[in-house]
């Protein structure tokens, strides 16, 4: 079977290995779509994503779905041929953010597709993996395996929206429209949001952002200020790009009181901010890391079709062409989301 790994910056190969077998509470899953995430472009690029480094090699992708191919002893609930989400989150369950339901906190977390950890938590980039029965989440034949792998970018967005609290007849600023951030703009309409207007550099994600459901959107250039027309606009206000600026200018835009949620990754370098701002107007601003008890809830929104995700889907290649997946999903002028796929 085929699989990709990333030894370092620019440095991907494609590997033909032997196909694994299920141990005890174990399933092998036939990998149906598996998205590329800004977390695996980080790895593939830079050989790093903040302070995570590649120290062996890393098969990346995090965001999956297939089918079961086999299973372990004592596995109960799943069955062969039947299609499954991957929850790619293993807490340990027993420290004390586990126990205290904050799982995506967890002292000793276990996420596939990670250099977190070490040895490396694989990922699901190639045609078979083994996972443990526990992260298989089991749907009918409705929902596509492709719209099914946004699983987790979606939980990635509900998780988000928890965080910033009730959203019901709130102002809300998303900056940043590629796939998390439409997926927030979608978490944040279920939960009742009046008015959602979505930020980003670019036209094409926006564009995008609009089919999905953004009450207004704006373009605008990098590091730009931001415009005087919108100075304390929004009662919730979501940083998804990872951009040093754009959290400035979510700062400066919430309405006194407001909340800030910082979903994108923020260079590890550390940023420079007006923070006295947050004091005189006397803003919360909450980070947002994965996900946490969402991920079911995730996969029934996809599986009962009550989002609209075909728009965010525009790229599907097989593991072979790896490399030119991950070059595409780099250019955010023609797409979204790319997945790697099997037949």
């Amino acid at each position: 079977m085929l699989q990709c790994s990333i030894h370092g910056a620019e440095d991907l190969r494609i590997e033909d290995v032997p196909c694994p077998q299920p141990g005890p509470d174990q399933a092998l899953v036939k990998m149906g779509a598996a998205g590329i995430c800004g977390s695996d472009m980080h790895y593939f690029r830079h050989g790093q994503i903040g302070k995570f480094k590649i120290q062996e090699p890393l098969i990346p992708g995090h965001e999956a779905s297939g089918v079961i191919a086999g299973l372990g002893t004592n596995v109960t609930g799943l069955e062969e041929g039947q299609r499954v989400a991957i929850n790619p989150s293993h807490p340990c369950g027993k420290c004390s953010r586990c126990r205290e339901g904050c799982e995506n906190l967890c002292d000793s977390m276990f996420f596939l597709g990670s250099a977190s950890v070490f040895p490396h938590a694989q990922g699901m980039f190639r045609e078979y993996f083994l996972i443990s029965a526990k992260q298989c989440i089991p749907v009918s034949n409705q929902v596509s395996l492709q719209e099914l792998a946004l699983s987790e970018p979606l939980s990635v967005g509900l998780h988000a929206v928890n965080r910033a609290g009730n959203l019901f007849g709130k102002r809300v600023l998303i900056s940043g429209s590629g796939t998390i951030g439409c997926m927030v703009l979608l978490a944040a309409k279920l939960d009742g949001a009046e008015q959602v207007t979505m930020v980003d550099v670019l036209e094409e994600p926006l564009a995008i952002a609009r089919k999905v459901g953004a009450d207004l959107t704006i373009c605008v250039k990098p590091s730009a200020s931001p415009s005087t027309e919108l100075l304390n606009e929004f009662d919730v206000a979501f940083e998804v790009s990872g951009a040093a600026s754009a959290l400035g200018n979510c700062i400066e835009l919430v309405r006194r009181g407001g909340t800030i949620v910082q979903v994108g990754t923020l260079p590890a370098e550390g940023i420079h901010l007006f923070a006295n701002q947050i004091m005189v107007k006397e803003l919360d601003i909450r980070g947002s890391m994965r996900f946490g008890n969402v991920f079911s809830r995730a996969v029934r929104l996809l599986e009962n079709q009550r989002l609209n995700v075909q728009s965010i889907l525009t790229g599907r290649f097989p593991i072979a062409e790896a490399a030119k997946a991950l070059q595409l999903a780099f250019d955010k002028t023609v797409s979204m989301k790319v997945q790697i796929v099997t037949d």
